[in-house]
């Protein structure tokens, strides 16, 4: 596992967040991809960048992996917080952190990786896998966001009674900037799973967001787990297609 680039406090939050960076040779700046779940997917995405980079289908990109110092059920771990954009009633853990997660990525993490680093401001990209993907559809919700590209990897959307789809069906009236989001599941991944894409789907078809252009893939002979390297190669061709 790659060790951390920088550690950055978030007094708001109460938490020290680990940041993995893969920063590969370029003049000039670099777009950024942000990665949800850095301790666990950092390297399966900086991975897929650099198999793609190789056959010349991305530009260079600057990774930074979000993460915690602690794997999926590490107390450290606060993905259920950031990653949920609401609280159910009986959720006994804290969850619906969502917006603060976000204001967090906007105004403290970004402006630290563009001090460190030479980047593109106006080129973000989120890419997520499961609850990861839940955080990446509430950002398209809720513009303004910094996010001009979404990798959105077999999401949670079953989270609080699909509560992120109210959300994006109210996004469909405002207006918003020009993004791209790739939207995939893995074939063999569950019932539930690849219902809620479908799901997503019709409703994206019914109640389109307005300058958003999008894909809906899904991977033959993936699971939930095995879905994410493919989804992450794929995912990230198309967004920088």
């Amino acid at each position: 596992m790659s060790s951390p680039a920088f550690i950055l406090p978030c007094a708001k939050l109460r938490t020290d967040y680990l940041v993995f960076v893969d920063e590969p040779a370029r003049d000039g700046p670099l777009a950024v991809a942000l990665v949800m779940d850095g301790d666990d997917q950092f390297e399966a995405a900086r991975e897929a960048a650099a198999e793609l980079r190789r056959a010349g289908a991305i530009p260079p990109l600057l990774l930074a992996g979000v993460g915690y110092g602690g794997s999926y059920r590490s107390p450290k771990n606060r993905r259920a917080r950031d990653y949920t954009p609401t609280r159910p009633a009986d959720e006994p853990m804290e969850t619906g952190g969502a917006p603060a997660f976000l204001e967090f990525l906007q105004e403290e993490l970004l402006p630290a990786l563009g001090r460190r680093y030479e980047i593109k401001p106006g080129d973000v990209a989120i890419v997520g896998h499961s609850l990861g993907s839940l955080f990446g559809l509430y950002a398209l919700s809720a513009p303004p966001s910094p996010f001009r590209r979404h990798l959105i990897s077999s999401p949670s959307i079953w989270w609080d009674n699909r509560s992120v789809l109210a959300l994006l069906a109210a996004a469909a009236g405002r207006p918003r900037t020009p993004a791209r989001a790739f939207f995939s599941v893995g074939a063999d991944d569950t019932p539930s799973m690849c219902g809620d894409l479908e799901l997503l789907e019709r409703q994206l078809a019914a109640k389109p967001l307005p300058n958003l252009e999008h894909v809906f893939v899904r991977l033959e002979g993936k699971d939930h787990y095995s879905a994410l390297p493919a989804a992450f190669r794929a995912g990230l061709r198309w967004l920088y297609s």
